[in-house]
């Protein structure tokens, strides 16, 4: 078993994010117009990108039982594995709608990592350090977000099958990395696992996610054919991904000392109501320019807000349950991310505003039920330490 501080185990996974999510970013900003040419109309468009999250939505809860059963690792490097075969499904020469079977394994695999590594750091780090340790997962994840779709700048809408063969082949060295890196799993526990602590606080943390999953779902459906009918060019599109996360990048560590030092409750609803105020601007900006501005506004409350979100949903859980409110957690997201990806193209076709407008709506409503939810929790950590 590989040994390593909290720390250096901190910096692997950093490490296994940040190359995973260049990998599975390398093409994606052109994926619906990849489809496009692959004879999908919108409605497919939606559905091969809902199945990407619909496949999480079903698995992620279960990954994460065996995770808090059976070890972090191991889930880690298969879903990795998995996540690389998928990927290379791209260069076979089929219609639109196949791809989502290529598409739905991604999306288990995607949620199996994403649930593995924030719960390690869980596992790794107490209450009071777990804000910034957080942070730099989710600046790993940005990070690699804004460097794919750069790399893959070179790659056309008919070459990108090749991108996401590159995607695969990055994924496997991610794979190699995590197989030296310990995860801080104890030894297997024959016991039974500990009941779920169900909580004002988890179900706040649960809304919070759907808030969030909302927003990012008419994203990755819309957004590409939101700048293409603005007559964005390629570059443009791509551009507008990475000036979203950079500054998150560089601001996220200052979000998670906010989420160890400050009311994490105060910023968790800021950072939410934030992103659902932006999503539905957006379709009224036909300056292509301005909208890669806003992006970057944009950013910065997502930045300050998601360490503080994703604290709240771990705060004062037992080890062995941390994988499974990690997967709770993902599946509320990805279960909203599906539901706005799904019926996104379909909107889209009627008017290019509406998931837009309709999706910010519903998310600002969500965002309003957590001031109950978490009205009796400490949002201040440094209160309780």
């Amino acid at each position: 078993m590989v040994t390593s501080t909290p720390q250096q185990t901190l910096r692997r996974l950093t490490v296994i994010v940040a190359i995973q999510w260049m990998g599975a970013t390398l093409g994606l900003p052109l994926l619906p117009l990849f489809l496009e040419h692959r004879g999908g109309v919108p409605t497919v468009i939606g559905f091969i990108m809902a199945s990407f999250f619909v496949a999480g939505v079903v698995t992620q809860f279960f990954l994460g039982r065996l995770a808090d059963r059976f070890g972090r690792r191991p889930i880690l490097i298969y879903s990795l594995i998995a996540y690389g075969i998928a990927s290379t499904a791209y260069l076979l020469p089929v219609s639109a709608p196949w791809f989502a079977l290529a598409r739905a394994v991604q999306g288990a695999s995607a949620g199996a990592i994403e649930v593995a590594s924030m719960s390690a750091v869980a596992a790794l780090f107490t209450e009071s350090e777990r804000g910034r340790a957080i942070s730099r997962i989710i600046a790993a994840q940005l990070l690699g977000l804004a460097l794919g779709p750069i790399a893959g700048v070179v790659v056309s809408v008919n070459s990108l099958g090749w991108a996401f063969f590159a995607a695969g082949m990055i994924s496997f060295v991610a794979a190699v990395v995590a197989y030296r890196t310990n995860l801080g799993d104890r030894a297997f526990d024959p016991t039974p696992l500990p009941r779920l602590q169900w909580s004002p606080q988890l179900t706040g943390a649960l809304v919070a996610a759907s808030a969030g999953g909302l927003v990012i779902g008419v994203y990755e459906a819309c957004w590409s054919l939101l700048m293409h009918a603005h007559h964005a060019s390629t570059l443009q599109i791509r551009l507008s991904w990475t000036i979203f996360c950079l500054p998150f990048v560089a601001l996220s560590g200052f979000g998670g000392w906010l989420a160890d030092h400050a009311n994490r409750r105060y910023i968790a609803f800021g950072g939410l109501l934030n992103g659902a105020v932006f999503l539905s601007i957006y379709p009224h900006i036909h300056n292509n320019d301005l909208i890669l501005f806003m992006g970057s506004l944009e950013s910065i409350g997502a930045a300050l807000s998601a360490p503080s979100i994703s604290s709240l949903m771990s705060q004062g859980a037992v080890h062995r349950e941390l994988s499974r409110r990690q997967g709770l957690y993902a599946t509320s997201n990805t279960a909203a991310l599906a539901v706005a990806a799904g019926v996104s193209g379909f909107l889209f076709t009627i008017n290019s505003a509406l998931p837009f407008t309709l999706l910010a709506i519903i998310s600002m409503l969500l965002t309003l039920t957590t001031l109950w939810w978490w009205r009796n929790v400490t949002g201040n950590i440094t209160e309780t330490t």
